[in-house]
């Protein structure tokens, strides 16, 4: 195991960005940036062992700056959607910033993708990236202490580990938005990919996408990957929750205790041989089919659009904070958070 450093470009406020690189005895390796802490390229053999990156991104730091889709970034501090922008806590009312729409997407401005954090290695196969989110950042009360742990084992098990603690009573839902292609970042549509979902039920959503509290047992409907089954299969199908997303953007509800660490998934894809299983403590898993990729500049000059890649997001459920049947976000004052999610692959 060995982890690299070296220059990646300057942001437009001349700070220096690092990108840190861990790679594996297998020939696989993570990039990582303190820029956003984002995950800049997964690069994995395939079965023929052709080493494919097969994480959308860029390769400079102004595009890291505007980057919309929200490639690669660890987003907070409240992942996917909430809705009216507005929650309560402790019979105080926060106003968020409204960017999807009526509704708060991904925790608002600045997001957490476009920030420098201090990075660091830990061993030889880990990097962190820390900072303090101070207190009413995006609108959330209480100075936030956080932590993002990258780690890349032999077992060739990329491992998320979030950290924080408030020193006020707060909400935290942290999420890595990677999107994936194993044919590569620049192999084009994703749906051919082969995917199943250990989940018995999704989060029940409105037009724009917010959770009203009901679940949606996915048995006869195209939700429904508890069996392996190739995502183009039911992606066009005659289905309101499909058509509102334009695809796949839904909530599954993990079959597993809420916080307890378990399997989610996993995707796979024959071409390229490549298999990645996904587990996590946290209860629920955005599978999102890049749905919403219009044109974007990519690595190598490639451009991405409608399907070029797919995200497998753990989260709370997205408007958790405004359902008391979901479990809850909450954060109290001092107490710690922990979280691990694992991108277990294969070849």
């Amino acid at each position: 195991m060995a982890v690299t450093k070296e220059k990646f470009g300057t942001t437009k406020d001349g700070v220096g960005v690092t990108k840190f690189t861990i790679t594996n005895k297998n020939g696989m390796s993570i990039s990582l940036l303190d820029y956003g802490a984002i995950v800049q390229a997964i690069c994995v053999p395939n079965k023929d062992g052709v080493v494919k990156d097969i994480a959308l991104g860029f390769d400079d730091v102004a595009s890291y700056e505007v980057n919309g889709c929200f490639f690669g970034a660890f987003v907070g501090r409240h992942a996917n959607r909430i809705g009216g922008a507005r929650f309560e806590l402790n019979g105080t009312e926060y106003k968020l910033l409204k960017n999807d729409g009526d509704n708060n997407l991904h925790g608002g401005d600045p997001g957490y993708h476009k920030l420098m954090y201090r990075g660091d290695t830990a061993g030889d196969n880990s990097v962190y990236f820390e900072r303090v989110s101070p207190d009413m950042e995006q609108g959330y009360p209480g100075a936030l202490e956080l932590k993002v742990t990258y780690t890349l084992t032999d077992d060739n098990e990329f491992k998320i580990e979030y950290f924080a603690r408030s020193d006020a009573d707060t909400i935290y839902n942290p999420t890595n938005h990677t999107y994936f292609n194993f044919l590569g970042h620049d192999g084009g549509d994703i749906t051919h990919h082969t995917l199943k979902i250990n989940a018995d039920a999704i989060t029940e959503a409105s037009a724009d996408l917010i959770p009203n509290g009901n679940l949606i047992q996915v048995e006869g409907t195209p939700f429904d990957f508890r069996e392996p089954k190739d995502i183009y299969v039911d992606i066009e199908a005659d289905n309101i929750h499909l058509k509102n997303a334009g695809g796949y953007d839904h909530n599954f509800c993990i079959n597993k205790e809420p916080r307890e660490y378990g399997y989610a998934a996993t995707v796979s894809e024959k071409t390229s041989g490549i298999s990645m299983d996904i587990y996590t403590d946290l209860p629920g898993m955005q599978f999102y089919s890049g749905n919403f990729i219009e044109h974007e500049e990519g690595k190598s000059g490639t451009v991405y659009t409608k399907r070029s890649g797919m995200c497998f997001e753990s989260q709370f459920y997205p408007n958790a904070v405004n359902v008391p049947s979901f479990v809850s976000c909450y954060l109290p004052k001092g107490e710690a958070f922990n979280s691990t999610t694992t991108y277990k692959f294969s070849w």
